[in-house]
């Protein structure tokens, strides 16, 4: 069985004006001395205003599920204790007039004197998957295969709407906040493990990002992990939305390894309809068409089922297509939880997106 973890992301907010608190220390604390969190499963970010958790190995889904649930109600609870709600949305929906600090470590503190908007504009929340990968080589040779369907992934994960109070027009505006830093987006193809590491090397060389974390690329291999990392989804509302996703990316993952296996041709996307492919998803979500792994348009469902027809049997080993399916399903029925905001927000006003983005508090 491939192993997989997740990270995931939250803001830390006010539990009645919804702004961003810099509490994150606090919080921090509160958690690791708790008996739920150990101290290493919940982390510091870039501001203060927001704070990581971090899922031990897992073989099953059942797994990620199970701490999930855990550390979503670790850091509510340290959060709650401390006057706070954490927020699961992909951007802050409201921001105040004064910057959140910069989480003081020499890393961050020298991002924000190289991109000052850019840091105190980044109020945004993602999740992160990690998938095993037997060797570097295997790695980059999944990279090649499962950048065709990010935009797929991206526009079943859009959960960021609103920026400042206001509908942006956009399902995933943290797509948007997040693709003006310099190396972002779809990552381009590779013709192997030492392509990927010489251009890595020369984007630090050439003196624009600081080291190779800053290299954004929406799937990348882990430079502290034996793991492929997929990292174009917002952080999800609901706990079993992200195991359905941390699912579908395993299945992607041992798919991509069995063709590999089989010498089977990987689908070619040019970068340039891939780069406005994944644009379209952040714009639309699921709610209009999507690019397929060629670069045609087809309507966001008959993209979708083609996803999970190609992994099917990845999932069927895994014993994960029922449970996969049927979230799927739902999804499809209920829209993204960017749908979702935007529902909250017409009917019950600022209050109801409030208490959407806060269920997962111990109170919510």
């Amino acid at each position: 069985m491939i192993t997989v973890g997740v990270e995931e992301e939250y803001l830390l907010v006010d539990p009645v004006t919804a702004l961003p608190v810099p509490l994150v220390e606090d919080v921090r604390r509160t958690a690791g001395l708790g008996p739920v969190a150990e101290r290493g499963e919940v982390q510091d970010e870039l501001l203060q205003a927001q704070v990581e958790v971090a899922t031990p190995v897992c073989t099953t889904l059942e797994e990620v599920g199970g701490h999930l649930l855990r550390l979503r109600h670790a850091v509510a609870s340290a959060a709650e204790a401390n006057g706070c709600r954490i927020a699961a949305t992909g951007a802050a929906p409201l921001r105040g007039t004064s910057p959140v600090p910069v989480t003081p470590t020499p890393r961050y503190l020298k991002m924000e004197g190289e991109a000052r908007q850019l840091v105190d504009e980044h109020l945004i929340s993602g999740m992160h998957v990690h998938v095993a990968v037997p060797d570097p080589e295997t790695g980059v040779a999944v990279l090649n295969r499962i950048r065709v369907w990010l935009p797929t992934l991206l526009a079943m994960s859009a959960n960021s709407p609103l920026w400042d109070g206001r509908d942006t027009g956009f399902s995933s505006w943290r797509t948007i906040v997040f693709g003006r830093w310099p190396v972002s987006g779809p990552p381009p193809h590779f013709e192997g493990f030492s392509d990927y590491e010489q251009r890595l090397e020369a984007l630090v060389a050439s003196g624009v990002i600081a080291d190779r974390g800053q290299v954004y690329w929406q799937a990348r291999l882990s430079d502290r992990y034996p793991t492929v990392e997929v990292r174009c989804l917002d952080v999800q509302l609901r706990a079993d939305d992200a195991v359905m996703l941390a699912g579908i990316v395993r299945a992607m993952v041992a798919t991509a390894i069995a063709e590999e296996k089989a010498g089977l041709p990987p689908a070619v996307c040019a970068p340039e309809l891939l780069q406005a492919g994944n644009w379209h998803a952040a714009r639309h979500g699921l709610n209009s068409t999507l690019v397929d792994p060629q670069g045609r348009p087809h309507s966001s469902g008959d993209v979708l089922c083609s996803l999970l027809r190609h992994i099917t049997p990845a999932l069927e080993d895994a014993g994960d297509l029922r449970q996969v399916s049927a979230l799927v399903h739902r999804l499809l029925q209920e829209g993204t939880p960017a749908d979702r905001q935007r529902r909250a927000l017409a009917e019950e006003g600022l209050p109801g997106l409030i208490d959407l983005i806060n269920a997962a508090t111990p109170s919510g």
